[in-house]
């Protein structure tokens, strides 16, 4: 019995899916959503930004469009999609916050933009190509600049040297990317102890995979141990990991509408938790796909 719903569930899914993706285009269509550059322009990006809650989920959702979807977007999107970049550029230089993920974006773009102006694209950008070069050259600049980035060290008070070993470890559990594991690891020489535990990695496994996915690529060491944290780094070339985000997008199917999460919406439906739908990145960009 249990094998059947297995396999009845992933006949279903896919086409459930798809259609409850196509009556969300319906509805967005009727509120004028036709396209994804009218979406983002629609879309608050730059004040989503000052909010550490949306921040990822920006940059996630950028990024995106960097790698596949930068030749949809409309003359204005694509001047809106570098100004809201150029804001999340200015943050990260102010603030020192998160600069794997710009970088990781930022190189992304980078590719993209240089596959274009090669030729392969030239035909599907818009605007003059002298705009598109000015373009790649300020990513070039915006990812010299990140590189260069120096934290400042503040000698007053506390340090994270100074947290107990309980607590540096209850931190480290908190992570859900095992990049910023092995960077916090090189710290200093407890934390790169404690970056090491395999209880630490076997939980981020379970996290963010399924329990057959791991069993596929099992890394056993000599005397017989998983080898989790190796485990870890195999298997994200193989699966995407778990996406995280503090507040994301919510479709209400009742109103027809796009909102964030915490901002709330007033739905008038009798039961508006049952209209909402929370929206990924992805999930985004393939809703202007079809």
């Amino acid at each position: 019995m249990k094998k059947y719903s297995v396999t009845k569930s992933r006949n279903t899914r896919p086409k459930r899916g798809k259609r409850i993706i196509l009556e969300m285009i319906q509805m967005l269509n009727r509120h004028g959503y036709c396209t994804l550059g009218e979406a983002f322009n629609r879309l608050d990006f730059s004040s989503a930004i000052q909010d550490i809650r949306r921040f990822t989920y920006v940059v996630k959702l950028l990024q995106l469009i960097a790698r596949s979807q930068l030749t949809s977007l409309s003359g204005a999107a694509q001047k809106n999609y570098f100004s809201v970049l150029d804001k999340i550029v200015q943050k990260v230089l102010d603030d020192h916050q998160n600069p794997r993920l710009i970088k990781d974006l930022l190189q992304d773009l980078s590719s993209t933009l240089c596959i274009l102006l090669r030729g392969v694209g030239k035909s599907v950008l818009v605007g003059n190509i002298n705009i598109w070069v000015c373009r790649l050259e300020t990513v070039l600049r915006w990812q010299q600049q990140l590189q260069d980035l120096q934290v400042t060290k503040v000698n007053d008070g506390l340090t994270l040297s100074d947290l107990p070993l309980h607590m540096l470890n209850n931190i480290l559990y908190r992570f859900s990317d095992g990049w910023d594991i092995v960077t916090l690891g090189q710290v200093t020489p407890t934390l790169s102890m404690l970056s090491e535990d395999r209880r630490l990695w076997k939980k981020l496994c379970q996290y963010h995979f399924a329990e057959k996915q791991f069993c596929r690529h099992l890394i056993v060491s000599e005397k017989g141990h998983v080898e989790w944290k190796l485990m870890y780094f195999a298997l994200q070339k193989h699966y995407p990991p778990r996406e995280q985000y503090g507040d994301t997008l919510h479709f209400c199917r009742h109103c027809s509408i796009l909102f964030w999460k915490d901002s709330g919406h007033p739905c008038t439906a009798a039961d508006p938790d049952s209209c909402f739908m929370p929206v990924s990145p992805q999930h985004f960009i393939d809703l202007f796909k079809f």
